[in-house]
């Protein structure tokens, strides 16, 4: 899982363009929004989609499920885990 973990905060920096954060600046169990990074509603859709090329993954915008999963980074791997094996 922390293999998952550390590719996913690449994706977070690169497809957000996070030019002053590295991997290792993300706590992998700190928020990804408001709190933590900071991250916006615009940023979700950016990184979904993202994530949706790049492991194939399907995500509902407007689903209270698919909020828990961008909880943060642990969350996020667990959901890409879990997706991933169906």
């Amino acid at each position: 899982m922390a293999l998952l973990e550390q590719e996913l905060k690449e994706i977070i920096i690169e497809t957000l363009n996070l030019e002053d954060i590295r991997p290792e600046d993300i706590d992998t169990s700190a928020a990804l929004f408001v709190d933590g990074l900071g991250l916006d509603s615009i940023d979700a859709l950016e990184l979904g989609l993202a994530l949706q090329k790049r492991y194939g993954i399907s995500l509902s915008a407007d689903s209270a499920e698919t909020r828990s999963h961008f909880a943060s980074v642990h969350a996020l791997a667990a959901f890409v885990a879990s997706a991933r094996t169906r």
